[in-house]
């Protein structure tokens, strides 16, 4: 039986089948409500890539991350997204290539994550998630006065999304746990 993830990924390669592209914006419509983590964790996790270095460009990820956010502070259960983005599309072949290769990672994740502490998932943690999420990410941009430094928030960030993601409350507790960390460095990272 297919976890959280490998769900996901099945969901996005269903609707690849039979379409010449697929766009951004099906891919929301497709992940709905669960959304929100994965949304987040991939921005997050491009925003502690390499990506994150060049100038402004964590900041474009943080104000992204912001928006999404703040849709989970408002309870919207589907994410809203400008028609400029929503409306990009790739091609079939890509999606389904794409799509194969995170299967195995997909599976690690399912094997090793999800479904422990349910409870500190449910939506009151996804608000407080979403609380936490706005306060790293309002730290960003004068982080990006220190090249690489904007990893630190990005990399709490990503935890709190794969912890939406899977549904594990032992992750979100560490996730909670590294944004204090986050927090506290970046502080210490502030120019003076």
């Amino acid at each position: 039986m297919a976890g959280d993830a490998e769900t996901l990924l099945d969901e996005v390669g269903q609707l690849a089948e039979g379409e010449d592209r697929v766009s951004v914006r099906d891919v929301v419509d497709a992940i709905g409500g669960r959304g929100f983590g994965p949304i987040i964790f991939v921005i997050a996790l491009l925003g502690a890539s390499p990506l994150g270095g060049i100038p402004g460009v964590p900041t474009l990820f943080a104000v992204l991350v912001i928006l999404i956010a703040v849709q989970i502070l408002l309870g919207w259960q589907s994410f809203w997204i400008p028609d400029r983005i929503g409306d990009r599309a790739v091609e079939q072949a890509k999606v389904t290539r794409s799509v194969r290769k995170a299967r195995s990672v997909a599976q690690w994740m399912d094997r090793h994550f999800g479904h422990r502490l349910e409870a500190l998932t449910g939506q009151p943690a996804q608000i407080a998630a979403a609380c936490v999420v706005v306060g790293l990410c309002l730290m960003i941009p004068p982080l990006e006065v220190v090249p690489f430094a904007a990893l630190i928030p990005f990399a709490a960030i990503a935890l709190l999304g794969l912890a939406i993601t899977v549904r594990d409350g032992m992750l979100m507790v560490v996730a909670f746990a590294a944004s204090a960390g986050a927090l506290f460095a970046a502080v210490n990272l502030f120019p003076s």
